[in-house]
């Protein structure tokens, strides 16, 4: 699942790349961890800024990924399929587990360009779609956020068109191979400066 992602990049970037009328004055924000403030686009190609997770009586900690599979079962999401949004990233994290030590990874499109994920909105919280992972992110972890085409974005934002007539676009993204950046973790100190 993801739980951290990246949005770096200049307003002229974004409004050019997905064609926004405006823009809040706030745009280089950096690394996006649950429960941070993000730029996101909503209907009507507008853009804002919102806490990253849903709000649940019934759990303290918010709501930042949901599955594609089960969006319409589960009453948490049936009453946003129609609030969508998309979330530009320059990419993401994900941590692989290798016997016990968690490597972090950070996956990005190799052709360095703007990419979105989809999203829900609800009051002023958002969370992330996840689908089934391609094979070289299955490696690293069974979800991946669901990466949208500029065509499935136009689509997805436009509340002219209901749910079911876009839920095929919340599969795995195979258009382009992603640049997988593994890092190992720092060793701890060996000793004290303190003797």
């Amino acid at each position: 699942m993801c739980s951290e992602f990246k949005q770096k990049f200049q307003s002229s970037e974004l409004i050019t790349r997905f064609k926004l009328n405006e823009y809040p004055p706030k745009i280089n924000i950096g690394l996006v961890r649950p429960t941070d403030q993000a730029l996101i686009i909503g209907a009507n190609n507008k853009a804002m800024f919102l806490s990253w997770g849903f709000k649940v009586a019934w759990d303290k900690k918010p709501i930042i990924n949901a599955r594609s599979e089960t969006l319409t079962k589960k009453k948490t999401f049936q009453a946003h399929l129609g609030q969508r949004c998309i979330v530009p990233i320059a990419g993401y994290s994900e941590w692989r587990n290798d016997a016990g030590k968690k490597l972090k990874n950070y996956i990005s499109p190799e052709a360095k360009d703007l990419f979105s994920i989809a999203g829900l909105i609800k009051e002023d919280t958002f969370t992330i779609i996840t689908c089934q992972p391609t094979p070289e992110i299955a490696r690293i972890h069974n979800r991946m956020p669901v990466i949208l085409v500029p065509e499935a974005e136009r689509k997805w934002l436009n509340p002219g068109y209901i749910f079911n007539n876009l839920a095929h676009y919340l599969v795995a993204y195979n258009q382009a191979t992603m640049n997988i950046q593994e890092y190992q973790p720092i060793p701890p100190h060996q000793g004290s400066f303190f003797g």
